[in-house]
């Protein structure tokens, strides 16, 4: 696939990772490892970045801000990463209103037609400790099957980092991916890039 020039990347503190603290306004995350890749390999396209994540996150914050920040930049591409927080906020802050897999398909699905026509990548949403059977995990496999199907249904490229993540814990390789089961550490966020690469080629 040929990829449009004008890229946003929206999501939550995965995505936003460092771009408060980066003149560039790109942060330190997977987004710079994607910058950067696609600035080396494609210099002539000149392509234009936008970090649009945001820390704490869940579908329903993407609702409130998708016109500022998609929409109104009128991209080209629209890479998503959403899903964590809203299984993450059912584990650590039960008293509040939740997302259920329902509302979070309903939203997401919203969200999709206003930018249907721009290329869509759509993200797996990662992992909630790395830990195969943690509860995390075993709640998130509902979001990520409504991403992968959202995905077949608005022939958008499906970016399986659920999946690799998963493929990764297997092997008990003993080296982590996060700083504390969520937020990536740099060897996370290669994986993330070098995932997301492989499907959009």
């Amino acid at each position: 696939m040929e990829l449009g020039k004008r890229i946003v990347f929206i999501g939550d503190s995965i995505t936003e990772w460092g771009r408060h603290e980066d003149p560039e306004e790109i942060g330190t995350g997977y987004v710079r490892l994607l910058h950067d890749y696609l600035r080396v390999t494609a210099p002539k396209q000149k392509f234009e970045v936008y970090n649009k994540g945001v820390g704490g996150d869940r579908i329903i914050n993407l609702k409130e801000r998708w016109q500022q920040d998609v929409i109104d930049l009128a991209p080209d591409v629209v890479s998503i990463s959403i899903g964590i927080n809203d299984v993450w906020r059912q584990l650590d802050h039960p008293e509040m209103e939740q997302v259920s897999p329902e509302v979070f398909e309903a939203i997401y699905l919203h969200l999709l037609e206003q930018v249907k026509s721009s290329q869509l990548i759509l993200m797996e949403p990662t992992i909630i400790e790395e830990s195969l059977n943690s509860e995390g995990n075993k709640l998130l496999k509902e979001y990520v099957e409504i991403v992968q199907q959202l995905a077949s249904e608005y022939n958008a490229t499906l970016v399986p980092t659920h999946k690799v993540f998963v493929r990764y814990l297997e092997k008990n390789s003993g080296y982590a991916l996060t700083t504390d089961g969520v937020h990536m550490n740099s060897a996370g966020n290669m994986l993330m890039a070098k995932t997301w690469i492989e499907a959009v080629k």
